[in-house]
């Protein structure tokens, strides 16, 4: 099969299977913008679909085999669509090659100057984020991939005609190698995705193998703080800009000072102190999403008051710790944690904000990562004020393992398992006070209860 950068500025016609999605419909307008005819499919119209047909994107609403002509010279799919989507299996019988989503931004990223992936087991949409407010402060119109809302773009992506681009990078089947960055940076590095990785060790594997696709004139950008990180980058032969609390670290904050969900703090590099800068959202692991975005953009040549007015200018991506309104005089919360290191992060982060009580309605993600993690999860969601749970969001699989997040509750005194969303929400309306923060937590559609109370 042809490498997909062969077909970038050839005229010839691709078709685009789930074209609405959010890292798909960004990808249409960047191939329509190489010079390509692009045609797509999607389940339901949405604004992206009707943005993309004002580009001239001939869309089909519904997958069928006879939205693929025979003219048609590749075939880029979304993660959802599988082996047996009719799109899918018409384009194997004509022979059309058919490439995943990430080999195509792979061979698109070749063609920028700088490439800026953020990869890590936590951290990665709000540190993508971060650049992206950061870039935009530098006037460099960077092209963007997040994995979650940004205000500023009001939208998760952007297609920028600076010679910049910024992708969220996810380890997960290996994505991220079928990129080509020019800066990589590694957050953290912990246990996750056991279903397809065997261990912490092939977990690690996979992170070292995405450094070295950085070219050696590029910079991998690395948690000083992190063994596993550190570790996994040992003997590498790539220049290494590192980022953490500790002195010894390339970039670290000194003379952090918190007042409520403000941090202000010295952006420490070389040993010098090159700009003060204040953040607006809570918590020790943002102020570590702050230096990673100031060591990554101090890589590609961005000025240290670019850093300071970008950072100052960012208040959070959608679903990270995202305020939704109140209820019974207290604050809801939304936010996307769904492995126990995030929830310690987050826990960590609101302790210190002054609420007389914090309510967490949590569902866990997928049936392995629970299964996995279980102790893990249990010793964070001891420490919330009241918990509620939330059945398992199944996500991918099915319950071979026989779990429910009822065995999560019967393992944390006082918490509350629901099988259904309107029982929670009954039972909060109940119970919510003034001075609570309640944060609904998790990868799927918990976010729902928090709207729906507020609705009421």
């Amino acid at each position: 099969m042809k490498d997909f950068s062969e077909f970038l500025n050839s005229h010839c016609h691709g078709h685009l299977v789930g074209i609405g999605g959010v890292s798909m419909s960004p990808l249409a307008e960047v191939l329509v913008g190489c010079g390509l005819s692009i045609s797509g499919s999607d389940i339901a119209e949405s604004e992206r679909t009707s943005h993309l047909r004002g580009l001239g994107i001939n869309i089909y609403i519904g997958h069928d085999g006879n939205n693929i002509s025979e003219d048609t010279d590749f075939v880029v799919r979304t993660a959802a669509a599988h082996d047996d989507n009719p799109e899918i299996v018409r384009a194997r019988e004509l022979g059309i090659p058919v490439y995943e989503r990430t080999q195509a931004w792979g061979a698109i990223m070749k063609g920028y100057e700088n490439a800026l992936c953020i990869a890590g087991t936590h951290g990665k949409t709000t540190t993508t984020s971060m650049c992206t407010h950061i870039l935009m402060a530098a006037e460099k119109d960077p092209t963007v991939m997040i994995g979650g809302t940004l205000p500023l773009l009001k939208a998760s992506h952007r297609v920028g005609k600076g010679n910049t681009i910024i992708m969220e990078s996810c380890e997960y089947y290996n994505s991220f190698l079928s990129f080509y960055p020019t800066v990589a940076v590694i957050l953290n590095i912990e246990e996750d995705h056991l279903d397809f990785f065997k261990d912490l060790d092939d977990i690690k594997r996979s992170f070292r193998s995405f450094a070295m696709h950085v070219p050696e004139n590029g910079y991998v950008v690395a948690n000083y703080d992190d063994a596993n990180t550190m570790d996994a980058l040992e003997g590498i032969g790539r220049r290494i800009v590192t980022f953490g609390r500790s002195p010894k670290a390339d970039v670290y904050a000194k003379n952090v000072v918190r007042i409520g969900s403000v941090t202000t703090f010295d952006i420490m590099y070389g040993g010098k102190c090159i700009e003060s800068v204040r953040i607006h959202v809570p918590g020790e692991h943002n102020l570590m999403n702050a230096l990673a975005a100031a060591a990554a953009c101090l890589c590609l040549g961005i000025k240290p008051t670019a850093v300071k007015y970008g950072l100052s200018g960012f208040s959070g991506a959608g679903r990270r710790f995202e305020f939704k309104g109140k209820f019974n005089g207290a604050d809801v919360y939304d936010d996307y944690a769904h492995h126990p290191g995030e929830l310690k992060a987050l826990l960590d982060a609101v302790e210190n904000l002054g609420y007389k009580r914090t309510v967490v309605v949590f569902q866990p993600h997928t049936y392995s990562r629970t299964k996995a993690l279980f102790d893990d999860f249990v010793r964070q969601l001891r420490r919330p004020d009241l918990v509620y749970l939330a059945e398992i969001f199944a996500a991918r699989e099915k319950n071979v393992l026989g779990i429910s997040s009822a065995d999560l509750a019967a393992k944390i005194e006082g918490a509350k398992f629901f099988p259904t969303f309107a029982e929670i929400e009954r039972d909060l309306a109940e119970n919510a006070r003034p001075g609570d923060l309640i944060l609904t937590v998790g990868a799927g559609n918990v976010y729902r209860i928090g709207e729906e109370l507020l609705e009421e």
